[in-house]
């Protein structure tokens, strides 16, 4: 993994992916229409639909009828098409989901196009291989994030506290929380933290720091032991209130809009790095960027580089050879490239790394800070998650964490039912 000079932008070591709504101009006299889906905040819709119109001025054969899908919906709506067999000609993943529609058959394989429609030359090998699924390329991911701990730094100034340059530990996150609730603002349901119980994303750096995995050979990488002191953690803050209440951290739907912190509901909020231009714009404080709680010096850190949002081309599409075009542009493109600055990650592509440097805003370089800052203190990139990581995540880890937080399960029980839901919920690819 290599990291380019400090003025320049940073390494070559994974990706991600893109995102959302009412798509682009109608090109007359189409000679090819193409559908693209995604999610993701209000800006990442208006960054999209901009490089769709340079696509279409460009490439006037093309009519590219893009949709922002919102939070949830995505994925019910997205399941609802593959039965259908009628899923957008380009959509949206995750690392998360990439194996998982794959291996359902939802993913048309990329690898006859490199080298021809989709020029990957100036990605990294490794980069590339992030979206390959047992040796096939499944998606293109479009910049690197990793996980972060978002904050307001000047409101926890005021309660006499602050996040240290340096990975903060678990243990000193909990005084955080308990000093901030003794002398932070006089303001109703207002936290530090949230209860970042149902943050399975955040377990999975929680479990790397303890030798564990989320995910291992087809299966959960953790046992109930594991889950207990992960519950007891939050249910400890929970119970003393140092976080925030059950029925205000329900509400996250794991979307920028949805979170504590843009609610105004905590002080800190967890995150994908990616996701600071986004959170910024929605949030009047100046926002810091830093990583997600630790063990302590000399521990593993539990974060690597991952690619935060890949495109996909449905292996139903008919246009395979253009989605995979419009696929190029958007990763290879300079003008597309400082459109979408680095609200998906830092761009893979180095050339269009170059490019965009000069042009980035304050935020954006805390972006770019944080993820070369990270450089020489990270795991490996995990396998492949197996089928059903993406219901692992909403349809069992939240929902069994949110029990536990309004009081219908014990820590006891949480754990239990994670393991046993979670093993059954998991299967093997292939």
């Amino acid at each position: 993994m290599q990291m380019i000079d400090r003025r320049g932008f940073l390494v070559t070591a994974a990706l991600a992916g893109l995102g959302v709504a009412a798509g682009g101009l109608r090109a007359s006299a189409a000679d090819t229409r193409l559908r693209c889906v995604w999610w993701g905040s209000a800006d990442r819709s208006k960054r999209t639909n901009d490089v769709i119109a340079l696509y279409q001025k460009a490439n006037p054969q093309t009519e590219v009828s893009g949709e922002m899908i919102a939070g949830s919906d995505y994925w019910t709506k997205l399941a609802t098409s593959m039965a259908g067999r009628n899923v957008a000609d380009i959509f949206q993943l995750e690392p998360s989901t990439i194996a998982d529609y794959s291996g359902r058959g939802a993913c048309m394989e990329l690898d006859q196009f490199v080298g021809k429609s989709l020029d990957l030359s100036t990605f990294g090998k490794s980069e590339v291989d992030l979206c390959r699924i047992d040796g096939k390329l499944y998606g293109v991911g479009l910049g690197l994030n990793s996980f972060c701990m978002m904050y307001d730094a000047d409101t926890l100034k005021e309660a006499g506290v602050s996040v240290p340059k340096e990975q903060i530990t678990w243990k000193a996150l909990a005084e955080l929380a308990r000093d901030f609730k003794r002398n932070g603002p006089a303001k109703r349901n207002y936290w530090a933290v949230p209860y970042g119980a149902r943050y399975h994303y955040v377990f999975d750096v929680w479990l790397r720091q303890r030798g564990k995995l989320l995910f291992q050979d087809g299966t959960i990488g953790f046992n109930k032991e594991d889950a207990k002191e992960w519950f007891a953690y939050w249910e400890d803050l929970r119970e003393n209130k140092l976080c925030v209440s059950a029925d205000i951290q329900t509400r996250d739907d794991n979307t920028i809009e949805s979170n504590a912190l843009t609610l105004g509901n905590s002080a800190i909020g967890f995150a994908y790095s990616n996701q600071l231009v986004g959170y910024q714009k929605l949030n009047k404080q100046t926002l810091s960027i830093g990583m997600l709680p630790g063990e302590g010096p000399g521990k593993p850190t539990g974060h690597y580089y991952r690619p935060g949002l890949i495109w996909s081309i449905s292996s139903t599409s008919t246009n395979g050879e253009e989605a995979a075009k419009f696929i190029n542009f958007f990763v290879n493109d300079l003008e597309a490239g400082k459109v979408l600055g680095v609200e998906r990650g830092v761009p893979p592509a180095k050339v269009v790394r170059e490019a965009l440097l000069p042009t980035l805003n304050e935020t954006e370089r805390k972006t770019v800070d944080y993820i070369e800052s990270l450089s020489g203190k990270l795991d490996s990139y995990p396998e492949p998650a197996p089928i059903g990581a993406n219901e692992f995540d909403r349809g069992v880890m939240r929902p069994i964490a949110d029990s536990l937080a309004f009081g219908r399960a014990s820590v006891d029980e949480a754990a239990q039912n994670l393991v046993d839901t979670g093993t059954r919920t998991l299967r093997k690819r292939g």
